[in-house]
């Protein structure tokens, strides 16, 4: 429940600032749809020839690696798609916070500029990405449980990387080593992030999924469809949402850890608290 409140308060600062520039919502709309037509561009082709289905153990070496290259290249292209316009977005949030007046072209060349440090990173984010994909795949139960712990602390170090990309253009490896870096020495070694993002979205997801239960009782097929059209249309927005306050989030971490900077609407022990040592 502190984790839920304590998120609920980072949400509430992001909040003020997404007010001032409803607009950055569409980078994460872009990025929703492009990543739908990656995974249309791969899905179809796999489900048509009847190649979805991951390899058994006792599959051919020839077709575990067509299996597995094409399972990169599906991660890198949408590990590229999500970091270009997080990088945009980033872009946009940052200008406002240092006074600016950002702008949706200003954050799309921003992220243009970055185009070979941003294809870099994607190329290290679909390595790891595969890795833990075959440790997963390689036992069932103790795979799901090394892989799941290992993703979450790429999930903590790399947490920076984005905004380092963009406001201090360091390549792939350098930003992710000045991201751990940074996290270490503003909060200490073994960390755990102390809110939840996913958490509260989903406590407020409820209603719709209220909704959509409701509506199936009534039996009337014309009040279920739109009962359904409502509560994805809810979700939708509230995935975009989340997404602009995550970046939002993001950038106010890497100002206080950077520069010590608190962001308007955001106080320090926010900011201070929001990562803590894991004891």
């Amino acid at each position: 429940m502190n984790k839920i409140y304590r998120t609920w308060s980072l949400m509430s600062a992001a909040w003020q600032l997404f007010k001032e520039d409803k607009k950055i919502l569409f980078f994460p709309l872009i990025s929703g749809i492009s990543c739908i037509a990656v995974i249309a561009a791969f899905a179809i082709p796999l489900f048509l020839t009847g190649k979805w289905q991951p390899p058994g153990h006792d599959a051919e070496s020839v077709q575990k690696a067509l299996y597995y290259g094409t399972l990169f290249a599906f991660y890198y292209c949408n590990y590229f798609v999500i970091v270009f316009f997080n990088a945009a977005l980033t872009s946009c949030v940052m200008t406002r916070m240092c006074g600016g007046q950002p702008t949706i072209g200003e954050g799309l060349r921003t992220a243009a500029s970055r185009l070979p440090l941003i294809a870099g990173w994607a190329l290290i984010a679909a390595t790891v990405g595969l890795i833990l994909r075959l440790i997963e795949d390689r036992s069932e139960k103790v795979g799901q449980i090394v892989s799941s712990l290992l993703g979450t602390a790429w999930t903590v170090v790399t947490y920076l990387v984005v905004p380092i990309l963009v406001v201090e253009r360091r390549n792939p490896f350098s930003a992710l080593k000045e991201s751990t870096v940074l996290l270490k020495k503003t909060w200490g070694e073994q960390l755990v992030g102390s809110f939840s993002f996913g958490a509260v979205f989903s406590i407020l997801a409820l209603p719709a999924i209220l909704l959509v239960v409701g509506v199936f009782f009534t039996g009337s097929l014309v009040i279920i469809g739109i009962g359904i059209g409502l509560a994805v249309t809810y979700f939708i927005l509230l995935a975009l949402v989340q997404s602009a306050l995550q970046s939002i989030f993001q950038t106010a971490i890497y100002l206080y850890a950077r520069n010590n900077q608190v962001p308007a609407g955001f106080q320090e022990e926010m900011l201070r608290t929001a990562i803590v040592a894991k004891n």
